[in-house]
């Protein structure tokens, strides 16, 4: 994403995993460990690409996630796929992976106005890239095929919002929240890359505010998709090693917006991760490498299943 600009009951509180990033977010943030009480916002923010995915065989489905390399590229089908057994066993979980390959074909269409509640946005971008020209909707698709392999490992029906040729283009930002919603997923999460400046480095992970306008009511998801956005924060970067951005979320990894509407009218736990800046040659580096982006991943992975187990 380039850098610009049923309903759910919240259950108890949870008590996250603590983790040497959730010590300092601690720190940082108020009540952060506190499970799902007041949240200060930390401010405004965030991001808003094209390869065609390898076709996914069985053997590529049942091989080691681990072993992946750069050309470990898996696909799928944007339906459910159910997991077996394991500790994620009748959880529902929504990858939305970011833009789409075919946006550029279709820019009339992209650029169309939807309401996202507070105001009307385009229906989608095409997504930022690195300088030489690997595409945040490839990034977003591929990580999203390896984080989709892990989670049905542990056992949740996954469900992909689009699989980069289907459809060809979009979905649009109101689409996808409500192929979440529809879905009642117990948990979303919506997989982007920066497009901020180049010495701008690191991740971070976009919280929904709180919104009550239009067709938007985030206010029962705040908390939970505010619990949600800390674990997966500190799991992510103790995977990667990827440092929390340097030039936004005050060094937590952690921002709130509320002009997203991928967020705005979500109503499941959802949050947004920025998993490095395409246009910082450093941080270009990891997200162009396929092993690198196995890790993140597994830190996206491990993430959601502290979260869900917990819930």
């Amino acid at each position: 994403m380039s850098y610009t600009g049923p309903e759910f009951e919240s259950p108890q509180p949870r008590r996250p995993r603590r983790g040497p990033l959730t010590v300092a977010l601690a720190a940082l943030v108020p009540g952060a460990l506190l499970g799902w009480g007041a949240y200060e916002a930390l401010g405004d923010g965030g991001s808003d690409s094209a390869a065609r995915p390898a076709s996914r065989t069985a053997s590529a489905a049942s091989a080691p996630a681990a072993s992946r390399g750069d050309d470990g590229k898996v696909s799928g089908s944007p339906s459910a796929s159910s997991g077996g057994s394991g500790a994620l066993q009748g959880k529902v979980v929504v990858i939305d992976p970011g833009h789409n390959p075919g946006n550029f074909r279709h820019t009339v269409e992209i650029n169309r106005q939807v309401d996202i509640g507070t105001n009307s946005k385009e229906c989608d971008t095409t997504g930022t890239s690195t300088n030489d020209g690997y595409t945040e909707a490839s990034f977003s698709l591929d990580l999203a095929h390896r984080l989709r392999d892990l989670l049905e490992r542990e056992g949740a029906t996954v469900k992909l919002t689009h699989d980069g040729d289907s459809p060809p283009w979009g979905p649009c930002v109101d689409e996808r929240a409500r192929f979440g919603n529809a879905a009642h997923a117990d948990a979303a999460i919506s997989l982007h890359a920066d497009g901020s400046a180049a010495g701008d480095r690191g991740f971070h992970v976009i919280l929904p505010g709180s919104v009550h306008a239009g067709a938007a009511d985030t206010r029962p998801i705040v908390g939970p998709s505010h619990e949600l956005g800390v674990r997966l924060a500190d799991t992510f970067h103790r995977a990667t090693g990827e440092p929390p951005a340097n030039y936004i979320g005050g060094g937590t990894g952690l921002v709130t917006r509320t002009d997203l509407g991928g967020l705005n009218l979500s109503t499941v736990p959802k949050v947004f991760i920025e998993c490095g800046n395409m246009r910082d040659n450093t941080d270009a580096a990891l997200l162009t490498s396929g092993s690198w982006r196995q890790r993140a991943a597994q830190g996206i992975s491990e993430g959601i299943v502290s979260f869900l187990r917990d819930s």
